[in-house]
């Protein structure tokens, strides 16, 4: 572990950091991001530090990601405040790639999401997935961690980052952590900051249908699409007008499901005001036990 917090602003800036940090032994963990964090952030910071002896933490606002029409000029940065959050969450590192370390000659070759990016957010946003793929392949080569971390809060890329792992065969375990929440319950997100009063009370209708879904299955319901109906109304009832999609899928495969029989995840994608939000929550359907013959 470094004394204090390293800024790198050049990849032989994080290549001597990491190298001092392999010197002193133990895991080196890393955690991706795209800047203006939040306490959703500092909370995988924070189980890297607890978990691991080193950990390294990028923010670079992958233009890849963005589709036209998209927010990215407007995406916030917030660098100075970024740095206080990592330091006090127990990074070692921070790394500041520029265009030339993600996208250059010696980057590393594009990658494609697949099925996975295909579907979903993939659907509403094509291309995103490849963009997230290709920028977090060339970011893993170069911090080369043993863990990866990443939120819950966005499992489509979760989904895809895994997948990627294995299809690449890199020597690094992803760990994922619980979506981090407001006192409302809605989810820890940079774009949060673009919802003005109103939007934000029509926005906390998000975590009230998710948990409208969990007492729907609770109480015995197993078809998938009585639990979005569930989830539409709670929506509509909150003022959500503009829903992208309720969806009920394979946790693993991101298939559609249409019995909860299983385990599944439910993800949301909505728009409030002029800021999308997407949102999901893992359904555990109770044990029902077969009827003797």
């Amino acid at each position: 572990m470094i004394a204090q917090l390293v800024v790198a602003s050049t990849r032989a800036e994080l290549d001597d950091a990491v190298a001092r940090l392999r010197l002193d032994g133990g895991t080196v963990a890393f955690v991706p991001t795209m800047g203006a964090l939040h306490d959703g952030h500092a909370e995988l910071v924070r189980r890297a530090r607890a978990e691991c002896a080193n950990v390294v933490v990028s923010a670079y606002v992958n233009p890849l990601q963005f589709g036209a029409g998209e927010d990215l000029d407007r995406y916030p940065r917030t660098p100075d405040a970024d740095a206080a959050i990592v330091a006090r969450a127990g990074a070692d590192v921070l790394w500041r790639p520029g265009d030339d370390d993600v996208h250059g000659a010696s980057a590393g070759p594009a990658e494609r999401a697949g099925g996975l990016g295909a579907v979903l957010e993939g659907l509403a946003r094509p291309g995103h997935f490849d963009g997230v793929a290709t920028v977090v392949a060339r970011l893993l080569r170069a911090v080369a961690p043993d863990v990866l971390y990443l939120g819950e809060k966005d499992f489509q890329q979760l989904a895809v980052v895994r997948a990627l792992v294995d299809r690449l065969g890199l020597p690094v375990r992803v760990r994922a952590v619980p979506t981090v929440r407001d006192v409302d319950g809605l989810a820890l997100s940079s774009r949060n900051a673009y919802l003005d009063a109103d939007d934000r009370c029509r926005a906390a209708s998000i975590p009230r249908a998710l948990d409208a879904a969990t007492t729907s299955v609770a109480a015995g319901e197993r078809s998938a699409a009585a639990v979005q109906a569930v989830v539409l109304d709670a929506l509509t009832d909150g003022g959500v007008q503009d829903v992208d999609y309720v969806a009920i899928v394979d946790p693993l495969t991101l298939d559609p499901v249409d019995r909860l029989d299983h385990p599944a995840q439910l993800l949301v994608a909505v728009r409030v005001g002029a800021t999308r939000l997407i949102d999901n929550l893992r359904l555990d359907p109770p044990h029902v036990p077969r009827e003797t013959p």
